[in-house]
C-alpha cells in the first residue's frame, strides 16, 4: 500500500510510521499544524504540535527513511475543534475536542489528503483495531487496556474505516517505546502530551476568555431548590461533577450538578445528587450495525477515563439513543460522548444530550 502515515513528533505516530515502512509499505509522513500562536495567546514552542514537535517528527522521517510534509490546518482546527469548544461551554455543555479533532481533521481532511498524494489509506498512533468481518469493518479496543483509543474512534464510518490502518492496535505502549529504542527513534522516552493541545496551561476559563474577546458574566450558585448560595465566575467555567475552585464555603462538600447557560446559573449539590440512570444521546454513529433493534444488551462508557458499565440501549430514531444504565452512573456530563461496546467490539456511540432523572 502507499500510507500516508499521520505524525505529530510523538513516539506512537513515529512507530506507526516505522512499523508500515518495515513491512514493505510505502509510507509518506504527514504533520498538521493545527493552530497559530495567535489563536490560543500562548507561546506553544513547548507545547503539542510545536516547532519542537515539528523537529522530532522529521527526524523519525529520516531515520526511517520516508518523505515528509507539513500541512497548515489551523483554519479548519479553528473552525471545526476552538470553535466548537467555545461553543459547547457557552451553552452549558463540556466538549471533547480530541474527539472533534478526531472527527474532523485526522480522519476527515487526512483522507482528502490522502487522495490529493495518491495514497490508498491512511495511517496514525491510535492505540485500537480495524477487522474485516464479512462486508462490514469492526472496530475494537486496542490490545493494551490502559491505552486504549476506542472510545474517541466511535464517530468512524465504514467507508472511513476501509481506509484506515492502527499499526499499534498489538502492541502495548511498553513495547512501542522498546521498538522505537530498538530503531534509533530519538522520541523513545518521549512523555506523552496530557493537555487539551490549545489550552497548555489547563485553564479552559482564561482561554475562552482569550479566545472569545469577551470575560464570563458572573451568575447565581443555587441549590438543588433554586435557592441562591453565592455568585459564580460565569457559567462556562465550570463542567458537572466539579468540585475544586467553586469559590464558596458550605458545611458539606458542594459539586456542580446542573449548569444552565440561558439563565446562568450553577446548580451546586451533593455527591449523591450526581448520580442518575437515565439519558439521551445524539449525533449517534453506528458502526457494527445499520440500526439497533428494540432494548440492545452492551456495556456503555461516558468518558474516556471511566469503564464501560452495562445498560440497555434503545434508538428512538435515525440520531438518538436513550440509555438506561443497570445501576446508578456518577456525572452523567451532556457534550461527552457515550460509546456503546459489545465485549471489546465498538457498536457505536453518539454525544450525551440529556439526564432524563436522578
Amino acid at each position: 500500500m502507499r500510507v500516508l502515515s499521520a505524525m505529530s513528533g510523538g513516539v506512537d505516530s513515529s512507530v506507526a510510521a516505522l512499523l508500515l515502512s518495515q513491512a514493505g509499505h510505502e509510507v509518506v509522513g504527514v504533520m498538521m499544524k493545527l493552530f497559530e500562536n495567535e489563536d490560543i495567546g500562548e507561546d506553544i514552542t513547548n507545547a503539542c504540535c510545536s516547532l519542537a514537535d515539528r523537529g522530532d517528527a522529521e527526524r523519525a522521517a529520516t531515520v526511517i527513511d520516508i518523505p515528509f510534509y507539513v500541512y497548515n490546518y489551523a483554519e479548519a482546527f479553528r473552525r471545526h475543534v476552538m470553535d466548537n469548544f467555545a461553543d459547547e461551554y457557552a451553552h452549558g455543555r463540556t466538549p471533547n475536542p480530541c474527539i472533534e479533532c478526531n472527527r474532523f481533521l485526522k480522519f476527515g481532511a487526512l483522507l482528502e489528503r490522502a487522495d490529493k498524494l495518491r495514497c490508498s489509506h491512511v495511517a496514525t498512533g491510535h492505540y485500537a483495531r480495524i477487522e474485516r468481518v464479512g462486508e462490514r469493518y469492526l472496530l475494537y479496543r486496542g490490545r493494551d487496556a490502559t491505552k486504549d483509543q476506542s472510545y474517541a474512534l466511535y464517530f468512524l464510518t465504514q467507508a472511513q474505516l476501509a481506509r484506515i490502518v492502527f499499526p499499534l492496535g498489538n502492541y502495548t505502549k511498553s513495547e512501542v517505546r522498546d521498538i522505537a529504542s530498538a530503531n534509533g527513534l530519538e522520541n523513545a522516552a518521549k512523555p506523552d502530551s496530557q493537555d487539551i493541545c490549545f489550552v497548555p496551561r489547563g485553564d479552559f476559563g482564561d482561554f475562552l476568555d482569550e479566545y472569545t474577546g469577551a470575560a464570563a458574566v458572573h451568575g447565581d450558585y443555587i441549590d438543588t431548590h433554586g435557592n441562591v448560595l453565592g455568585q459564580h465566575r460565569g457559567s462556562r467555567n465550570y463542567t458537572i461533577g466539579q468540585r475544586r475552585g467553586l469559590g464558596i464555603s458550605s458545611d458539606t462538600r458542594l459539586y456542580v450538578t446542573a449548569i444552565d447557560a440561558q439563565r446562568n446559573t450553577v446548580t451546586l449539590g451533593t455527591d449523591a445528587d450526581l448520580y442518575a440512570t437515565r439519558f439521551t444521546v445524539n449525533r449517534v454513529n453506528l458502526i457494527a450495525v445499520d440500526s439497533l433493534d428494540g432494548d440492545t444488551r452492551c456495556d456503555v462508557k461516558i468518558r474516556y477515563a471511566s469503564p464501560a458499565k452495562p445498560a440497555t440501549v434503545r434508538q428512538t430514531d435515525n440520531d438518538t439513543l436513550e440509555i438506561t444504565f443497570d445501576s446508578p452512573q456518577r456525572a452523567i456530563t451532556p457534550g461527552q460522548a457515550a460509546v456503546l461496546y459489545d465485549g471489546d467490539c465498538v457498536i457505536g456511540g453518539g454525544t450525551i444530550q440529556l439526564t432524563i432523572n436522578s
